[in-house]
This record gives C-alpha cells, structure tokens and sequence, in this order.
C-alpha cells in the first residue's frame, strides 16, 4: 500500500474493536501489568512525587509487545497461507515474535535479521524455531524478505505496518488507560516509542479512543528518526542507516499507514541520544529493578530529558517496549561513559 486514501480505514475504529481483537489473541499473550514506580530517585530526577505508571510490556511472550501485532495478523491468514508459512524481517523483536505466533498457530517461519543483530536474538528466534536468514543490513533485508515471500509463498508479515498490525498493538494502550482507572487514575499523558510507527499507531489511536483528552507523545532515538523526518516533511521518508543502541528502534523508512495514524494521533515527537538511553537503562535497573534493552528505556529518556519540565508534575504512563539483551551486551552499555542521571 503506498497511500493511506480511505479515511474509515485509518486505525482501530472503537474500543469495542480493540477488546475484541484483544480477545481474538488471549490464548498466546498475556495482559502485561501496569507498575506505579515511585522512589526516593525517581522523585528527585523528576523534581516531583508523583508516579510514572510503566505498562510493562517487557513481561510479554517473546519479551518485548510484538506478538500482539503479529497474531493479530496471522491468525487471519487461511488454511493454506498457514501451511505455507510465514516471513519477516527484523533486528531481533519482531523476528522473535513472529517465530513465537507460527509455533503455537501450527507454522513455519524464515526470519531475516542483520548479521549485527544481537546473538542472543538469533538464537531466541531459533529456539522458537523460526529458519534465520542473515544479511549486511535492514536495506538487504526488505530485499530479501519480499523475495522469500515471492518465491516460497509465505506471507510477510510486516515489522509495523498495516491496519491488523495497529489493531493488536492498540491493545497496549487501551490496557494502559484500562488499568490506570482501576487504580484510580486518569492519566495526563502517555509516552510510546518510535521504531517504525506501528506501536505508536495503535497505542495512540486506543488512547485517543479510550481518554481524549490524554497526550500522546512519540519518542524515537536521534540515530533514527524516520518519524520526525517524515512529520517535518508531511509524507513517509528514509534513513539511510540506523546509528542508534536502540537497534529495536531502528526502522529504516516509516510507511503510509502508521506514519497516517500517528500524524493523526501523537500530540509531539521527541528526541533522545545515546546518552540519555543509557542512563535510563541504569535509572531502570538501580531503581525499578528492570533489565531492558536501550528501547525499553527509550520512554524513561523522554521523561526525564526532552519533556521532563512540561511533565514534571503529570500523571504519566510509559511503555517499557521490551527486554530482549543478553547480559553481556547489558553490562556493556551500562557501564559506557556518559551522563548519569
């Protein structure tokens, strides 16, 4: 698809659309907490004592919130397209996920993943097993995964665009809104991360369903910022390479559909370097007790760096993406220099 025409078309329609492809997928995920994190350090490095929620969507089948988009898509594909199999293309997440749905949907998948993806990565996408195809980079990869797709007959399915992808991952932010009422708060603003868009395109279109008057902020890596390229450029662009940690962040293009829905949806995008990334990464482990990669910490940065003076004193929900590091790669990024928070 390479224009979004059809207004109606354009995200989760309701609520009711959201639970009830929520529902569709209830047997292979799991509905991830919401945790008030407040501490002594937390208050300090936000200059005030109210609560960041964090939608732990680290604790997902596959660590990280992927499988909601991927069976979203793939419980839909017919007898024969299931027996065909499926492919993907992606730096570790996605591939996990997707290799995670064919495994209890009954299927096949030949994932492709950039020789310098995480080896632990590799080797999960192998344990749910899922074929992986290794190649110089993300650029390489959208090659090859369409021809697999061509030659083989299996269905790509996509790391982030498309009206089913946005609909599973519109899951999260209706949960998000959901379980911060049963707690006994409305949220003022939500902070989803960037890669491609197709997280950020659901969660801001459930949020903007569910509470319309809580903002939605978008947060992207500087090293990859296809989002706000396109924003500044009103249509889809490009980067040509990922310079980021946050290689689960790393998409090279945005697409039409989840560049339409967050234009539609995200109140502002911001910004975060390498640096800031890290030390929200520490801040998570020294004091929430979370190990994530640099995209789960990408929400935490935003927070406390670009919009910690608008939110100081806000009720806010972050999504913390996922978790897919080896502790190698752990320990090596934390202990890099930079600023500590």
């Amino acid at each position: 698809m390479d224009r979004v025409t059809n207004e109606a078309d354009l995200g989760p329609c309701s609520v009711e659309a959201i639970r009830a492809a929520r529902a569709a997928i209830e047997p292979w995920i799991v509905e991830t907490p919401l945790w008030a994190w407040r501490s002594p350090a937390l208050s300090e490095a936000r200059q005030g004592d109210a609560p960041v929620w964090l939608k732990l969507e680290l604790l997902q089948r596959a660590g990280s919130f992927k499988p909601r988009g991927a069976l979203t898509v793939m419980r839909t594909l017919d007898p024969a397209a299931l027996a065909r199999g499926v492919t993907a293309i992606s730096a570790g997440n996605h591939a996990m996920a997707v290799g995670y749905a064919a495994q209890v949907l009954g299927t096949s998948a030949k994932v492709v993943m950039p020789a310098n993806a995480n080896p632990s990565r590799v080797e999960g996408c192998r344990r749910y097993g899922a074929e992986v195809v290794l190649v110089d980079d993300v650029h390489v990869g959208f090659r090859e995964v369409e021809r697999i797709a061509q030659d083989e007959g299996r269905t790509f399915v996509h790391p982030f665009e498309g009206p089913l992808t946005a609909l599973g991952t519109a899951g999260v932010g209706l949960e998000l809104i959901e379980q911060a009422r049963a707690a006994g708060t409305e949220l003022d603003a939500v902070i989803v991360p960037i890669g491609g868009g197709g997280l950020c395109a659901g969660v801001a279109a459930a949020v903007k369903l569910a509470a319309p008057s809580c903002q939605v902020f978008g947060v992207e890596p500087i090293g990859a910022d296809s989002m706000h390229r396109s924003f500044a450029a009103g249509a889809p662009q490009s980067i040509d390479a990922v310079r980021t940690i946050a290689d689960s962040l790393g998409a090279p293009y945005a697409k039409p559909y989840s560049f339409e829905l967050c234009r539609r949806h995200v109140d502002e995008l911001v910004l975060v370097d390498d640096d800031q990334l890290r030390d929200a990464m520490r801040l998570l482990f020294r004091d929430a007790k979370l190990a994530v990669e640099p995209a789960g910490a990408a929400t935490t940065a935003a927070l406390l760096g670009p919009l910690h003076s608008r939110l100081a004193n806000a009720r806010v929900g972050a999504i913390v993406c996922g978790s897919n590091i080896d502790e190698a790669t752990f320990a090596k990024l934390l202990a890099q220099t930079g600023p500590t928070i």
